[in-house]
This record gives structure tokens, C-alpha cells and sequence, in this order.
């Protein structure tokens, strides 16, 4: 079973860091209140990933500006994401280590080999799915424009 809009987002804990590189352990529900955006991409150090993390920690402005938590989660370790982190010189919202794929899983963001499918799904503030988009191949992203749009939408 793989969310869908309309459907409640299953709840997770997961490891990771802040935006100041601080860890410790994130949960969905510490944000219900807040609409949120887990940007779901597939590795650390990727050419693409990295592309999008910097526009998303370019743009949080946008974001704020609607009061959207944005959470960013892969599969890498916690001390992946400190490198990663450290050498794009900080991203403006968490990065979540999902090492077991089960949060993935529970999206519907694992592609049939098991990878993560770079993936943006948009909660609202009830935690309630109003926003899906998966890619296929993933060479892209979604712009923050058209995130910000959907956590509008979502009211």
C-alpha cells in the first residue's frame, strides 16, 4: 500500500541533520501544524541530487513564505549526509538517513530494483497527502515553484 493524495502519511522516525548540521532523531508528526514537503532523492554526492538540494536551500524563502517544512530524505547514513552537507557548504532544511528504505517503502518511492525514485510528496497540515509526484527516471526535478503552488493548493 503506497500513499496517495488524500490518504494520511504513515508516521516515521528517522536520524539525520539539521539545517545547522545538528543531529538528532526527526519525526513527521513534531511538524503537524505546518504543511510539509519530503523531497525524496536517490544519493548523496549525485550531480542531479545535488542540483536540487542547492535550488530547494536557494529558494527556502519560498517556502517559508507559505510556512512549509521542507524534509529531505535518501538512503545514505547520517555521516553521508554530514559530508554531503558540509561540502555543498549546508542545506536550509534537514536531510533524513532512511538506511533501511522502509520510510521509502512506505511512500511508494522504491523503483523495482529497490533505488529510490527521486519523489516530492506535499502534506498538508494534518499530515494528510495532497500533493504526489514520482519520477520515472529522475534526471529532473520539480522546480520550487511548482512545490510552493501545491502546499497553496493544499489551503
Amino acid at each position: 500500500m503506497t500513499v496517495a493524495v488524500g490518504s494520511v502519511a504513515p508516521e516515521f522516525a528517522l536520524p539525520g541533520i539539521d539545517e545547522h548540521g545538528e543531529r538528532r532523531t526527526f519525526t513527521l508528526s513534531e511538524f503537524r501544524g505546518r504543511p510539509v514537503v519530503l523531497v525524496f532523492y536517490p544519493g548523496d554526492d549525485t550531480p542531479v541530487c545535488t542540483r536540487q538540494l542547492n535550488a530547494y536551500t536557494s529558494d527556502i524563502d519560498s517556502f517559508v513564505a507559505v510556512d512549509a517544512q521542507v524534509l529531505a530524505l535518501s538512503p545514505q547514513s547520517v555521516e553521508s549526509h554530514e559530508r554531503f552537507a558540509g561540502a555543498q557548504g549546508g542545506f536550509a532544511f534537514p536531510l533524513l538517513a532512511d538506511e533501511d528504505k522502509a520510510v521509502g517503502a512506505a511512500f511508494g518511492v522504491l523503483g523495482p530494483l529497490g533505488f529510490y525514485r527521486r519523489s516530492v510528496i506535499v502534506l498538508d497540515t494534518e499530515g494528510k497527502v495532497v500533493w504526489v509526484h514520482r519520477s520515472i527516471a529522475g534526471v529532473t526535478f520539480k522546480p520550487t515553484a511548482r512545490l510552493v503552488e501545491a502546499v497553496k493548493a493544499a489551503g
